[in-house]
């Protein structure tokens, strides 16, 4: 058996969760692309980076490895909802001016294939396609390299204002 390991670090979120509010969504998750702000540390915790960003729309990549595999040998269906539910909410947030915060509240997973450390890198797209002050509604799909679906997701995110 070979026995392999990787070091975590991430940085406090709670000051960055402070700076969300003080500003738009689009605005902070612009900040976190070009690394002045820190991601949240499930991004570095399961590994995968936010790397695009516009009004009501985020993605997401990840090159899935052993480290993301269940007992059965694939990578664990919570990898890919993980990245399905970050990339709907956060495309939610990027329509969110400063002062409001969401989380998700429902979010509906259809896993299409298998995904395993040979699938290559993966790119979880989310979009909104109801935004509200309330409710805000989005859907996401993670796709390989060559557009074949591998998962898709519809998300409802509840949105309230903070302070």
């Amino acid at each position: 058996m070979t026995e392999s390991s990787r070091t975590i670090t991430w940085s406090d979120p709670r000051p960055t969760a402070a700076t969300a509010l003080q500003l738009s969504g689009l605005d902070f998750m612009k900040r976190i692309i070009a690394g002045e702000i820190p991601p949240p540390p499930i991004s570095q915790v399961l590994g995968f980076d936010l790397v695009a960003v516009s009004e009501g729309d985020a993605v997401f990549e990840i090159v899935p490895d052993d480290s993301h595999y269940n007992p059965i040998g694939v990578v664990h269906g919570g990898v890919a909802l993980t990245l399905l539910d970050s990339a709907a909410a956060c495309a939610v947030h990027t329509t969110l001016p400063a002062g409001l915060a969401y989380t998700s509240l429902e979010t509906k997973v259809n896993f299409l294939r298998a995904i395993t450390s040979d699938t290559g890198k993966l790119r979880a797209h989310g979009w909104v396609t109801k935004p509200g002050k309330r409710a805000a509604f989005a859907e996401s799909d993670l796709r390989d390299a060559d557009g074949t679906v591998y998962a898709t997701a519809s998300s409802t995110c509840l949105v309230f204002p903070v302070g």
